[in-house]
């Protein structure tokens, strides 16, 4: 090439010819869609992630591929350079309305990518504005399918319909839409304040909520220990009064055998005469204690006619209670003995003081006891009277 312009048109000015094409060529790579491109040097060094679309008088011939090529001269053309790297377009601000009839201005970046440098170079005039204007009235066709909240909400359902969309339309002219992002997203003012005061009332409700299932659950709290403690409480009760009702059994229990062994001894002594002696002599003394009392109370009493000799007043209880002893020995041990018995105690009358003193001996020397007795006989009858 340098040698036919050298001939044709001199060293001088092949030389800055020559310069010039190198930079514009170089120049001119550097856009995507361009109808000038790399002069036909015959020898040709495709660049790498760049196709060379190449025209033989006038009619697509074939594409370049990274590398070493060869072209004929004056015959071939290189007519578009297409880059199959993956670029960025952002897409400008736009106005759209949701379905909430909500006006909004968006913008966005698109990537996408050539795979087809003959569809991306005669398919579409420029690939570039034609993408760009799909995507944003794609956009406004999302946008007024869902609301305001969705939009927020679902961004990336809202991206992956754009990207489908594109695809669809961008499939016949080489081009592939690998990802769209919304930018930004500006809303009027009086919508900005309005969804302030939703947020405000948003968060006073879950604080409210909060506050009140705080209060909730300190009451669950607070009755459950309380059940809690009157249930302990009860159970502590009941295993008090079980063990008050189990020890009462048992002092009972220890009672009435301490008492059974003492009417058993009691009994077995009286079988002997020491023992009768020692009721005999215990019976004595009850009765004058029991005198003794009487004096000290204000009831009225009868005494006995000879009140001042005490010496006969023991000698009448002493044979009062032998002859009982003797008639009664057999009833009064089966009583002393039984201490679960159901059998009532015979209370003393008249009638019955009036045949144990028949059953006495009667002599001079203890007419004065009999007197005695007579006395406390009338004395019990009274009582019973009263």
């Amino acid at each position: 090439m340098a040698f036919v312009l050298n001939r044709t048109l001199g060293p001088i000015v092949s030389r800055r010819l020559l310069q010039r094409v190198i930079t514009s060529t170089a120049n001119e790579q550097q856009y995507r869609f361009r109808s000038r491109t790399p002069f036909n040097t015959v020898v040709l060094f495709v660049p790498q992630q760049e196709a060379w679309v190449v025209e033989r008088m006038g009619k697509f011939y074939k594409t370049l591929n990274p590398g070493l090529n060869f072209l004929l001269p004056i015959l071939d053309n290189i007519r578009y350079v297409q880059s199959l790297k993956e670029i960025a377009i952002e897409i400008p601000s736009q106005a759209a309305i949701s379905k909430d009839n909500v006006t909004l201005n968006i913008d966005g970046v698109l990537y996408l990518k050539v795979f087809d440098p003959y569809l991306a170079s005669y398919g579409v005039e420029d690939a570039e504005f034609a993408v760009t204007q799909l995507a944003q009235t794609t956009m406004r066709s999302e946008i007024g399918k869902i609301t305001l909240d969705t939009l927020f909400r679902e961004r990336e359902l809202l991206n992956a319909g754009i990207v489908e969309a594109i695809n669809k339309a961008a499939k016949a002219w080489g081009i592939i839409c690998l990802r769209y992002e919304i930018r930004d997203i500006r809303l009027p003012a009086k919508v900005q304040e309005a969804m302030q005061m939703q947020v405000e009332a948003e968060r006073r409700k879950r604080a409210t909520i909060l506050e009140s299932e705080g209060i909730r659950e300190a009451q669950i709290n607070k009755a459950e220990g309380t059940k809690q403690a009157t249930i302990l409480s009860s159970e502590g009760f009941k295993l008090e009064q079980i063990n008050n009702a189990n020890g009462e059994a048992e002092a009972i229990r220890a009672r009435a055998s301490a008492r059974a062994q003492a009417l058993q001894t009691i009994s077995d002594k009286l079988q002997s005469e020491e023992g009768r002696n020692a009721a005999s002599l215990q019976i004595a003394e009850q009765y004058v204690h029991a005198f003794a009392n009487l004096a000290r109370t204000n009831n009225t009493i009868i005494l006995p006619s000879n009140a001042g000799d005490m010496s006969s007043m023991v000698a009448s209880a002493l044979a009062i209670y032998n002859n009982l002893q003797t008639k009664d020995r057999q009833g009064f041990l089966s009583h002393s003995t039984s201490t679960n018995s159901s059998t009532p105690v015979t209370k003393l009358s008249s009638t019955s003081i009036d045949s144990k003193l028949s059953s006495i001996p009667i002599d001079s020397k203890s007419s004065t006891d009999i007197s005695s007795v007579r006395h406390i006989k009338k004395s019990i009858t009274e009582k019973d009277t009263h």
